[in-house]
């Protein structure tokens, strides 16, 4: 226990030298990409780092409430709207599928549960454990996707900024001392009681969406009054990253050269594939751009939500898509998956 505590310790260092650097250097979302590349960095050089637990748990169920005190009647109102481009999302998910697997399996010899698993843009954890109850390599799979979600976030917003000349080092939100404190208690009651109600009953991505589903309910019933302030949304993206850094805790040489080196050219499988539907989309649809590009970019879901808090898209807009991605991900996954095997 002492020596998983000085692993936390090590990368919540890392993860500030990360967060300060970049903080300093002006660069797009410092406190989520800071943190990210500074444990990544720490882990690439040996130094044995470890996620922070229920800790981060906890600060990742602000992320939820953010995301669910955007839920309002005037969104209820649009939802039908987002329509013809969530009927995409099925289409979207299965070319993913199908050109994912075979560069997997033929192209790099993993065998079928990791070449499926690894393929699918579902939530990191229940990818790992449907794969490894199906026999797929744990420590691959996680690679790969920590690999698909670190490059996806970290080349998005320069991206962004460069493109729409937006300011993503900007307070993503009010601060805390313009925000009447007891909402800020009813926030953060409302993502712990979320988050343990979900895991009791078994549902995916327990940490965000139970949160999420607390605080749309409280929202819609005029409870929850604003957005949770800046330093809330701070703290959800500085754990986020340290989740993600930490992944590549432990790595060697070989998981460098086979692993990551799959996840990256499975990256540029996945750019050819999301610029081909994002731009076939834009043909059929008069959204904004940069909500189409945040709704169908295979990143994490926390990661991508975060992204279009700070960047001021529309927030229920992107985190429906990605929502429904998951989500016919985690019930499909499993019957493709023996089907396939068959």
């Amino acid at each position: 226990m002492s020596r998983l505590w000085k692993h936390r310790a090590t990368a919540l260092f890392a993860a500030s030298i990360g967060a300060a650097v970049f903080w300093a250097l002006h660069l797009p979302l410092p406190l989520l990409l800071g943190p990210m590349a500074g444990c990544l960095l720490f882990a690439l050089a040996g130094v044995p780092l470890a996620g922070m637990g229920t800790l981060g748990l906890v600060m990742r169920t602000f992320l939820g409430v953010v995301i669910g005190s955007t839920v309002t009647p005037e969104l209820l109102h649009e939802l039908p709207g987002y329509g013809p481009t969530l009927l995409l999302i099925p289409l979207f998910v299965l070319v993913i599928g199908m050109a994912g697997y075979p560069f997997f399996r033929w192209g790099m010899g993993f065998n079928h549960p990791t070449s499926f698993y690894s393929a699918m843009p579902g939530g990191l954890q229940d990818m790992l454990i449907f794969g490894e109850e199906a026999g797929g390599d744990v420590r691959a799979m996680s690679l790969i996707h920590a690999t698909r979600v670190l490059v996806i976030v970290a080349v998005v917003p320069f991206v962004l900024a460069h493109l729409y000349n937006l300011d993503l080092t900007r307070a993503p939100g009010v601060r805390a001392s313009a925000l009447p404190t007891s909402q800020i208690v009813i926030m953060v009651i409302a993502g712990i009681v979320g988050w343990r109600l979900a895991e009791r009953v078994g549902l995916f991505g327990a940490s965000i969406l139970g949160p999420l589903i607390v605080a749309a309910i409280l929202s819609l019933a005029g409870i929850i009054q604003s957005r949770p302030p800046a330093e809330m949304i701070w703290a959800a993206q500085f754990f986020i990253g340290i989740a993600v850094g930490a992944k590549y805790s432990g790595i060697t040489a070989k998981e460098i050269r086979v692993d990551v080196g799959a996840g990256l050219v499975y990256c540029a499988i996945l750019a050819a594939v999301s610029i081909a539907v994002i731009w076939a989309v834009m043909q059929l649809t008069n959204r904004d751009p940069l909500d189409l590009m945040l709704a169908f970019l295979p990143g994490g879901q926390s990661e991508m939500a975060v992204i279009a808090i700070v960047a001021e898209a529309d927030v229920g807009f992107v985190v429906a898509h990605h929502l429904l991605r998951i989500f016919i991900v985690i019930i499909s996954a499993p019957v493709i998956a023996r089907m396939i095997r068959r």
